[in-house]
Parts: C-alpha cells; structure tokens; sequence
C-alpha cells in the first residue's frame, strides 16, 4: 500500500480516514504540481514518493476470471454465462472473480510489483449489444437483448464491486461506451449513426442500468464516434447523458489508444494536443494509451484548464481511496484476504456449475442421455474435441486444472472406450501442404474411429483466437459457416450413418452442417476450464441441460442485415420477422415443465405476472422462466417482442414453484423516434413460458407458452 504508517495527518491530511474520499482526493490533488496531476492520468500512473502515492496501473481484466496474471479460476466465456439466464449464478460468479483479483493485487504488491493486471481496477463487463453475428467480439457481451444484458451486467457490477459501505472489493468498468459491436477493423474511424430510437431502446439501456442501478465506478469509451463526435470526447455521450441524465459520479476510461485516434484516425483535430485536451475537456479522465502526456502542452496553450485537469485527477484519487490505497489494511474488509481464496476447490465448484448451466441443448430425438452402461465404445472427433484453446475464448487468465471435451467425456463414463480422432485442422491448413498433406488427410482416421464406435461424438466449432478482438487474433467473421474443413469432415462422417452427437464450440451464432445427420446438437460456447467436464457429464444424464440462447441463430446469412448498418430493423429477435434456426431463449432438457395457474394484474408499479411451475417429466432439472412482452396498436415501433423477465428454478419430478414477475413502468414505455420514453396507451400481450412465444420455438419444443392479453 502506501506510506502511511510513518504519515501524519496533519502533513498528509489526505490521510485522515474520518473524512470523506473526496474531500481527501481534493486534498491529495491540490498538493500536487501540474506535472504530477497529469502523471496520474495515464494508465501507468507514476509514483509521487514525496506525497506518499504508488504506481499504480489502472489496466487490469476479469472478463471470466482475473485475466492475463497467471493463475486463476477461469469461468465460461460471458456470452455462455449468459445462457444460464442466471443473475444470482453470475453474481456469485463475479464476487468471486473480485476476490481472486485482490488476493493477487496484495500477493504482488507484497513484492512490490504494482505493474499491468495487477490493480483492483477491472476492465469488466462488455454490455454493448451483439447485435451482428459476425462481430468477433460478440462472445464477450451478454448477448443481443438489452434486458438481459442489464440485469446480467447489474448482477455482475454490484457483485465485482462488493458490498461495503465504504470500500470497494474492485472497480468495475462498463464497456464499451457506445454503439460499438463491430466492424472491428473499421472501428478506428467509424462513425456510427443510429437513430434515436435505437439508440435510446437497445444501445443505452445496458449503460442506464449500470450506472443508475448498479452503482459502476468507471465507464470506458468506444473506440467510434458517435453522431460525428469521438466517444471518449463526446459532449452527448459523456456530459449530456452519462453525466447529465444519468448523474454518474465515476470516471471514464479511454479505451486503448482511442484518445490517439481522435488526432490519427477520426481526424477531429490537428495536433496531440488537442486530442488529448477535447477529450479531459468532455469528460475522460483516464488514458489508455501515451496521448495524455501531452496535457502538459495543452495547458501551456490554453486548450485545457488545470481545474479542468483537477477535476478529473480527483475523481481518479477518489476511485483509488475507495479501493483502500491509502488507509490501514487492519481498517479495510478487503485488504486481509487470505491468498488460498485465489484458485479454491469453492471457486472450482462455481466454474463447474456456471459450465454445467451455460450448455444449450438445441437438438435431441432421444439419443441423449447416453446410458453409459449400454454403450462399449463411443468415437470422439473434431478439431475441438480436445482443444483447451476452446475452454478459453479470450480475456483469459491460466486455470491450474481444465478439462477438453474428451477429457470430460473419460471423466464421466470411465467404464467406456473412447476413441479420438482429430479429424480436421481448425480452420483447415497445415504445416506439411507444402509436402503434399492436404485438408483431407485426417478424415480416414477419424471415420475409422466412428466405423469401430457405436456412438460418435462430434466436437466442432472455432476459438477465441478465430473469432476475437481487432489485434488479438482474427478479429471479425465473414460468416456463420463453420469452417470449411470442418464441414467436410461432417459431409464424410454423415455419410457412414452412424448415430452422432454435435458438440458446437463457439461464440456466436453458426451454421451447423448436415443436421439432419446428427441426433443431437449441443450448443456448449468456450466454457472455461470444466467446460469438457460439463460437457461429459451432460451427455452422459448426470444433470438436465438448461441452458437458453442469448442470441439468435439464424438459418442463413440471408436473413442478417448489413454488418455497417446499426440500424435495429431486422436485427436479433426483437426485430426479425424471419423464421430462425434457433430462436433466442431456446433450449431443450431431459425433462418438461408445465405452465399453470397464469395471472396479470395491472398496478401501480406496471404489471405483475403470477405462475406456476410444474415439473412434469421424470428428470430433476432446472427450467429458464421467461416473460415477454408485446405493445398492441403501439402509435410508433415496438419490438415485436420484448424479454421483461426471467427467472432461474430447479424442480424435482412433481415438484413445483409460484413465481411472481413485475414488468415496470419504465419496461412498458415506448420510445418514439426522438428517443423520448412515454407510456403506451393501450393493451398489452404478455407471454409466458420456457421461451419466446413464436411459431418457431413452439414447433422446437412441442409447447406452447402462455399468452394473455392485458
């Protein structure tokens, strides 16, 4: 920490931990010379030894586990813990993210190393809104619907960030602020232009939540504009609404080297200098990136303010007092934690169950679960079947145990012979073409393996290294197509007409091949370091999948409008009027639920919806209770249906549960094309059930939700 042992309060006022963090922060800031104040305004702040203050680098990420600082407990990729329809899972999931994230920040300070991915401040969650399959950065949001990001992204924040009156477990950072989900190689000069409407009803509300509800200490801006204007020196993003509408009192992140493209690539401005003082002058704080160094010659020239710049260093003192920087650690909830927390058998338990939960069964005519007493030998192939690369996705940290998808299977049913065969490179390719090895050559192998197998277990999918962030691997899809040498090894293995499961490793929507071939599909994401294990245990009956999709898989690439375009027409299923492959919410279970006892009432929070579930199938299993909303004879567009609830239970066979919803006021506004809320005057459809209520979930599940109108 930093020198106050050996500090006075009266040298050091700033010190004194009977006053408030800001007054303190005040204090610190002004006893600071201009040269200092910008120092702490870079991600890699410096030391100010005179004043007691450490380095600190404020980059750290957890997108799924303290990432990129050696070991930690690694969790499912966010878009498959959003498939667990879970806030109170997700929840338990980020407090103990936070707490593996300061063990090691104390572990490391206690050598003195306060370098990147070392600090308490977390670069964590992506809320924006995946809107486009093709976004490579897609598997790191939520999904495409801005209430379950919400709710997803509070539970996260409040949890990340802890529950002290005084002192944060960690920062949270709401990213990436705003309308930004691709294309990521144009992401440096793109301006996007949504309307109002869509802006106000699917690219903000995730933001709302996070700074109204959840309290989130920082707020990182997208690498676009937005309407013309730099988001990370936006006067509407970042004073009118942030700050303005939303009251936020946190501070705002660049992302890394946007301030840079204000100057380079937006072409805004002329100099550094300027860049760097349009972006302090409308509200960002913090650099990530060099830019910032050049506020010394900003002030020099009056383009910035030195109160302009205190302002801004104050809130970033305050956000480090908050995480217990300067006060004793005997004083702090946090700062004693012991460092066995980081990597424990209760953190595995939880990575494990989050895996189990996030798995979608998106086919099944009955040939799981697998009996593995009937079964001797079962033939396991693909690119991914044993590939710890797919566990990952990106943001990762290194898990101390993981297991592939074979591995789990072995775990499962030790009793049985697996057989592996890879099948096919990932994406096709290899080291020896130049010698005459092509795409085919491992295709015999693996249709040997199925011929001696009564069962095959196909592993397909990419990884986070195919589908990622600009710089940190291929970036963005051209498609949903799995990769073509994957789909021949399909095309060669359906051919044999043995009975095959599909195992799907990705993280967005794809196109699975030849279907029809296969008796069951499973959607498993990248599913963290027990995701193999999850995997086996799934196939093999040891729980009921439960899983629902947070995005649309559509049936073709026909059906998804241009990847430039934000405008919402069309897009994710609040939008499309199409038929998908697979509709958001949807997933299948080993068992069924039934829907009783359906009640609404109008009052004067909104609507309460009552039901009753009832677990009539004759597996134990968890049911993803949903509720949706249509607005009846709306005077401006409405989605044409719109998730307002949902609820994680578990029911034994028989067994069942009340459930009580409220849809609020604020829920069942319209938003008309200024991007204004205002009440619908009118009647409701309300729908509810274990998905969406359309033509194309029903004829999936062979169920019908319950729909009334109000």
């Amino acid at each position: 920490m930093s020198g106050y042992a050996n500090d006075s309060n009266e040298t050091r006022p700033w010190l004194d931990t009977s006053r408030p963090f800001g007054e303190r922060a005040g204090m610190l800031t002004a006893a600071m010379t201009l040269e200092e104040k910008v120092s702490q305004m870079s991600y890699y702040s410096s030391a100010v030894p005179r004043l007691g203050v450490n380095e600190y680098n404020w980059w750290n990420e957890c997108l799924h586990g303290v990432a990129r600082a050696g070991v930690a407990t690694m969790y499912p990729q966010p878009i498959g813990m959003a498939a667990s329809f879970d806030t109170d899972l997700l929840g338990s999931v980020a407090g103990a993210i936070g707490v593996e994230a300061r063990v090691k920040h104390h572990a490391a300070a206690e050598y003195g190393d306060r370098g990147i991915y070392k600090g308490l401040t977390m670069w964590t969650p992506n809320i924006n809104i995946f809107r486009d399959p093709r976004w490579g950065r897609g598997h790191e949001t939520y999904g495409e619907d801005p209430f379950l990001t919400s709710r997803m992204g509070v539970a996260f924040i409040k949890a990340l960030q802890g529950d002290d009156p005084k002192y944060g477990l960690c920062d949270s950072t709401a990213k990436h602020y705003a309308v930004h989900s691709g294309p990521e190689n144009d992401r440096h000069h793109f301006d996007a232009q949504p309307s109002k409407k869509d802006l106000y009803e699917t690219y903000l509300p995730a933001f709302k939540a996070a700074v109204m509800e959840a309290g989130v200490h920082a707020v990182m801006g997208a690498y676009n504009r937005v309407y013309g204007e730099a988001a990370n020196a936006s006067t509407f993003l970042l004073g009118k609404v942030l700050r303005g509408d939303w009251g936020f009192e946190g501070y705002v992140v660049s992302d890394c080297g946007a301030v840079e493209d204000i100057w380079e690539r937006h072409k805004l401005v002329e100099t550094p200098e300027e860049a760097a003082a349009l972006a302090v002058n409308n509200g960002c704080d913090l650099c990530c990136g060099k830019i910032f160094s050049h506020l010394m010659a900003a002030v020099e020239k009056g383009l910035v303010t030195e109160d302009t710049i205190d302002c801004a260093v104050e809130r970033l003192m305050t956000a480090r007092m908050r995480l217990g920087e300067f006060d004793p650690p005997e004083d702090q909830p946090y700062a004693n934690l012991p460092y066995a927390l980081n990597d424990s058998k209760a953190h595995h338990n939880l990575s494990k169950q989050m895996a189990r939960d996030s798995l979608v069964l998106l086919k099944n005519d009955g040939i799981l679960p697998i009996d593995p007493a009937a079964v001797k030998t079962i033939a396991v192939i693909g690119p991914n079947a044993d590939s710890r690369a797919a566990l990952a996705g990106n943001y990762a940290g290194t898990p101390s145990v993981s297991y592939t998808a074979l591995e789990g299977l072995r775990a499962a049913a030790p009793g049985v012979r697996f057989i592996f065969a890879e099948g096919c490179a990932l994406t096709g390719g290899s080291n020896e073409s130049a010698w005459g090895e092509t795409d085919s050559f491992r295709i015999a192998e693996a249709m040997k393996a199925v011929s001696e197998a009564e069962i095959a277990v196909v592993v397909t999918g990419l990884t986070g290294e195919t589908e990622g962030e600009e710089g940190y691997g291929s970036g963005d899809r051209v498609s949903m197509d799995l990769p073509e040498s994957q789909r021949n090894l399909i095309d060669a293995l359906a051919s044999m007409g043995k009975p095959m499961v599909l195992v799907n490793m990705t993280g967005s929507a794809t196109l699975l091949p030849r279907e029809d071939a296969f008796g069951a599909i499973m959607q498993a994401w990248y599913p963290g370091q027990f995701g193999g294990l999850a995997v086996g245990e799934a196939l093999f009956g040891m729980f009921s999948p439960n899983g629902r999709l947070p995005i649309t898989f559509y049936a073709s690439m026909e059906q998804v409008p241009d990847f430039k375009d934000y405008a919402m027409k069309g897009r994710t299923y609040r939008f499309f009027e199409g038929e998908p492959a697979y509709p958001f919410g949807y997933g299948l279970s080993y068992t069924w639920f039934r829907y009783e006892d359906v009640k609404i009432a109008r009052n004067a929070k909104g609507l309460t919806i009552g039901a009753t579930v009832r677990n009539v199938g004759d597996a134990a299993g968890k049911e993803a209770a949903q509720v949706y909303v249509k607005w009846i004879d709306a005077d401006v567009g409405t989605p044409v249906w719109q998730l307002a609830g949902f609820r994680k239970v578990m029911l034994r066979p028989g067994k069942s549960r009340r459930l009580t919803f409220t849809v609020t006021h604020e829920q069942l506004a319209v938003v008309d094309e200024d991007g204004n809320h205002r009440p619908h005057v009118g009647r409701y459809e309300v729908a509810v059930g274990g998905g969406q209520p359309d033509a194309r979930t029903e004829a999936l599940t062979g169920q019908a939700v319950v729909r009334l109108v109000v």
